[in-house]
């Protein structure tokens, strides 16, 4: 059995596809998941199980359709894929200086050979990105909020699905899954 973390795509944002946390974690004990906590309101999972992450995220994804009629996509990495992805953070000077202004966007599948190109000939702003296997990494010093940089593009770009989150975020999640280990 391994600790991992798994995040799911646009919950409780914005006021859209609300999902209560006690919903999430019950839904991962139903599929035999065990030690599952949740981390803020925004469809954070650290758990307890074993299986391929793209079997695992077809089960969640699955499972959260049926018992509580959620669509959407879920992304599970191990701890041991989690820090390294924090290791292989091209951008140490906007985690340490601006971390909720660094988003890290693990991705369903690698983008292929072009997409970075493309996506960094879309950004209008001072953005930056950068890529890494199934992550991008994403620097808004201006801020998300009003950047014209957003999931939307950037998945079009990448040819692929993702879902951010801010690098307090990402910290805040590897020590949850260090102590589920």
């Amino acid at each position: 059995m391994h600790a991992r973390i798994a995040l799911l795509r646009a919950i409780n944002v914005g006021g859209r596809t609300k999902l209560a946390m006690t919903d999430l974690k019950a839904t991962f004990e139903a599929l035999g998941f065990t030690a599952v906590r949740t981390l803020l309101q925004t469809g954070n999972v650290v758990f307890v199980g074993d299986g391929a992450d793209a079997e695992v995220e077809a089960r969640l994804e699955a499972a959260l359709a049926q018992r509580v009629g959620l669509e959407t996509e879920v992304l599970v990495r191990s701890g041991e894929a989690w820090r390294d992805m924090i290791a292989a953070n091209p951008y140490p000077d906007a985690a340490r200086d601006d971390p909720s202004h660094m988003v890290v966007m693990p991705l369903k599948a690698a983008p292929g050979p072009d997409a970075l190109a493309a996506l960094r000939a879309a950004i209008k702003g001072r953005e930056q990105v950068s890529l890494a296997g199934r992550c991008a990494y994403l620097v808004y010093p201006d801020g998300i909020g009003t950047s014209k940089l957003t999931i939307k593009v950037i998945e079009a770009k990448l040819a692929t699905k993702g879902t951010g989150r801010n690098w307090n975020t990402v910290l805040k999640l590897a020590e949850a899954v260090a102590g589920a280990q």
